[in-house]
């Protein structure tokens, strides 16, 4: 009955997302199919609604609307620059000087802003006039806009991981904000390194002259208001001055007032991120309480259970089974969004990691790993898209360079996977394991 039910779930949603359907509409529609074999019609859109109802209704679900807002206030409160020059006064000596720029300030934007997409047009913005002046190859500048810039959301404040959180059964967002540090910063350099090596071949410069301390200190002095933010929010939440709904709250405050210093946001401009947030908030939230109704059936039917057999049943290497895991988890995210992916695919795979011994911690940035690789790979692609589009120049041209980007971000990948210390070794530090 169980694998009977995960294959309608599976068939009924691939159909669903192929013919158009809002992938929220798909996950309700495909738990229903499933569920409706063994209960009766009443009883399932009972059910059906309840469940919906139960996962909405959870209060940690409230920091996901607020870190929404305040990353989209960020990204009209014009840090972008400032964290361009802070990155290049750091940076800008190594070869390539404007693409490893561009890798830094992506990490930096995304993680507050909360947005791959945002952060791969904005600082792609930023860096795109230099990059022209200094006669840097445009698809080369675009391939390393959209492979860096999802680093930001392994880097918390991460919405990944709030929901991953949430589906995960309670996993401390505290402890995975502290993880998603190293990942994310391996990422980032994964992609400094690929530039750096492409820079030599092509023969781009550093910035000339020595290093200026200088323009260090105030560029550090211009941004270091942007980058209080993560200090504030993360350094209260890991150290339990607050909750993670009470930092979002903070960081929605933080940001308006930031935005407002630097006379970037009107009343009018206000009220549209508002309402931005709130439709971006709004399909969150309710594709959240529509996927607590897969993950009832996958519990009523036992699916988990039925997988775990299945691959343990192929094999018991904790190795092959994770290698399996990440190549279901790279595919899919070509395909799918990283929301809808951590709701359908972690009650699936936790429970078969956590009988050999992983921490949903680690698994937790596994996933989130993956399901970012999805940002920037066709067909979907969105960040990559975003990057092709602001670069001025088309995805068969970038290709070529997302490739050797692709070779080290799975090279990041597989050393998440397979090294437990890369996630676990900060929340251990703080005695949060």
């Amino acid at each position: 009955m169980a694998m009977q039910s995960l294959f309608i779930i599976l068939i009924v949603l691939a159909v669903l997302l192929v013919i158009g359907v809002p992938i929220s509409y798909a996950i309700g529609i495909s738990s229903l199919a499933a569920i409706l074999r063994i209960i009766a019609f009443d009883v399932s859109v009972l059910t059906a609604a309840q469940r919906t109802f139960v996962g909405m209704s959870k209060f940690s679900l409230t920091a996901i609307p607020f870190f929404v807002l305040a990353g989209n206030l960020m990204n009209q409160g014009g840090i972008a620059k400032k964290l361009v020059d802070f990155v290049l006064a750091i940076l800008g000596k190594l070869p390539g000087a404007l693409l490893v720029t561009n890798v830094g300030a992506n990490a930096l934007f995304g993680a507050i802003s909360g947005s791959a997409s945002a952060a791969a047009a904005a600082v792609g913005s930023m860096v795109q006039g230099g990059e022209e002046e200094q006669g840097y190859d445009p698809a080369l500048c675009a391939a390393t806009n959209g492979a860096s810039a999802p680093s930001g959301l392994l880097i918390p404040p991460s919405n990944a991981l709030i929901t991953y959180s949430l589906v995960s059964g309670g996993t401390s967002v505290a402890a995975l904000f502290l993880a998603g540090y190293i990942p994310g910063v391996i990422w980032a350099v994964c992609c400094i390194l690929v530039s750096v090596l492409i820079a030599m071949k092509k023969g781009y410069k550093g910035t000339p002259g020595r290093f200026d301390w200088k323009n260090l200190f105030q560029a550090t002095l211009h941004a270091l208001p942007s980058l209080s933010l993560i200090v504030i929010v993360i350094g209260g939440i890991i150290g339990g001055i607050f909750t993670a709904t009470e930092g979002s709250a903070i960081a929605v405050i933080y940001a308006l007032i930031l935005g407002i210093c630097y006379r970037n946001i009107t009343w009018k401009s206000l009220w549209n991120i508002v309402v931005d947030s709130a439709k971006m908030s709004g399909m969150i939230v309710f594709l959240i309480g529509v996927s607590n109704i897969m993950g009832w059936v996958m519990a009523f039917t036992q699916i988990p259970q039925a997988v775990s057999a299945a691959l343990l049943g192929l094999t018991d290497s904790p190795v092959i089974i994770l290698l399996i895991m990440n190549l279901i988890l790279l595919l899919a995210g070509t395909f799918m969004d990283v929301t809808p992916a951590i709701l359908i695919f972690t009650p699936l795979f936790l429970p078969i990691v956590k009988t050999f011994g992983m921490n949903p911690i680690q698994f937790g940035l596994i996933l989130v790993y993956n399901l970012c690789i999805g940002n920037i790979t066709p067909p979907v692609g969105n960040t990559l898209f975003v990057a092709v589009k602001v670069g001025r120049t088309s995805l068969a041209k970038v290709m070529p360079y997302m490739l050797l980007y692709y070779a080290a971000i799975l090279l990041g990948l597989l050393l998440v996977t397979y090294i437990p210390a890369i996630s676990m070794a900060l929340p251990m530090a703080a005695g949060m394991v």
